[in-house]
């Protein structure tokens, strides 16, 4: 069984029956059930016509579904009757399921759990165990206080969409980077499927900042395996093995971000891809181009003005200024901010006053949004103060 194959053609089978008539919600739940269903009839005996095999069969259980329902006996008689199977066409509405995933009305934690299921073809045991939530809060969702929007929920809000309407590349593309950005965890490799469903969006359409996002990714990516130690510990960049670091990923990264950059319309994704390219092109970190890096967060706090990012632009003036630099940098940003405390450590390290940095680095430790996170924060102070 090739589950992969099952995935890429889940989001062309949905569109299909959102097409014929289908609400958004019940024409996913028949799809879901064509692919167990395919689960269980193509272990031995595969179709020759995939896509309308599942066409066919989700249709089925779109249509019996609606008929056992008493209350959708009025939708039941605007549907079209069942087509007569046969090869299916060749048209790919992929693109437009992608916005209708990113729905503005939905909250950023319920557009990710959606595309993954709809565009993604994953099932809601691996999203929730990728999120790491019992399958039941995944499925029917929480209190909007507590975080989590649900799969139901979210499918119930864009049921009444019209599939035609104009999406946002910009909302599309922060769904994907949050999806990239919760890396790995269950049996599903959430970065690497980000890279997957942006390279599927940039064959799809052809914007910059699609190609910057993708840029972006596989740059990060390609130091993934350099990130951790042996027993789990994080690996700051400038101490990673660069030898470890995946140069095909860097080189395809580099040249999609200057085919981009050419274009001469420069977005934040483009900005991050960039500075990304800087440190991957360095041979060591202390070659590191940091001047340049400097002058791309200019550009990036210009096109977000996002405090994180002035933040990130704090350090890399340490690096190209002098750490007292870097902190005049800093002193102007709320120390509320996340891993603000970090960031201050570091240079006041560099700056020579190892106690002031201990006391940051524990404190940081404290506020550090997860284990490994934490873990490396404390070793830093421990290590200052073993001196």
């Amino acid at each position: 069984m090739n589950e992969v194959l099952l995935r890429s053609l889940t989001p062309s089978v949905l569109t299909v029956l959102v097409r014929r008539g289908a609400d958004f919600a019940a024409a996913e739940d028949a799809v879901q059930d064509a692919l167990v269903e395919a689960l269980r009839a193509w272990a031995d005996d595969p179709p020759r016509d995939a896509k309308g095999w599942l066409i066919t069969v989700a249709w089925r259980k779109f249509l019996d579904t609606t008929r056992a329902d008493t209350a959708r006996r009025r939708r039941e008689d605007r549907v079209e009757e069942e087509p007569a199977p046969g090869p299916a066409a060749a048209v790919d509405d992929t693109l437009q399921l992608y916005f209708l995933c990113a729905h503005p009305s939905l909250t950023p934690a319920s557009a990710v759990a959606l595309t993954l299921r709809a565009v993604g073809g994953l099932t809601t045991r691996q999203i929730a165990q990728a999120y790491l939530v019992p399958e039941a809060t995944m499925a029917e969702g929480v209190p909007p206080a507590e975080g989590w929007g649900s799969i139901s929920r979210a499918k119930r809000t864009v049921s009444d969409v019209r599939f035609e309407r104009p999406g946002d590349v910009a909302t599309v593309l922060r769904v994907l980077y949050l999806v990239f950005n919760e890396g790995y965890s269950g049996d599903v490799d959430l970065a690497a499927e980000a890279i997957r469903l942006t390279r599927q969006l940039a064959a799809r359409i052809d914007h910059p900042e699609v190609a910057g996002l993708l840029a972006l990714m596989l740059l990060h990516h390609a130091r993934r395996a350099a990130r951790t130690a042996s027993d789990g510990s994080l690996v700051p960049l400038a101490e990673q093995d660069r030898g470890r670091w995946d140069t095909g990923s860097i080189t395809e990264g580099v040249m999609i971000l200057q085919a981009a950059l050419a274009r001469d319309r420069l977005g934040e994704f483009q900005a991050q891809a960039a500075i990304a390219a800087l440190h991957a092109d360095a041979p060591t970190a202390e070659e590191t181009d940091w001047v340049q890096i400097v002058e791309w967060y200019d550009e990036l706090a210009g096109l977000t003005d996002s405090p994180v990012v002035r933040l990130n632009r704090a350090v890399a003036v340490g690096e190209a200024d002098g750490p007292r630099a870097g902190l005049a940098a800093l002193a102007a940003l709320d120390a509320s901010l996340p891993r603000h405390a970090a960031v201050a450590a570091y240079l006041h390290e560099r700056d020579g006053d190892p106690a002031t940095a201990a006391r940051l680095y524990a404190e940081a430790a404290h506020k550090a949004p997860n284990l490994a996170e934490r873990d490396h924060l404390t070793r830093q102070a421990a290590r200052l103060n073993a001196r």
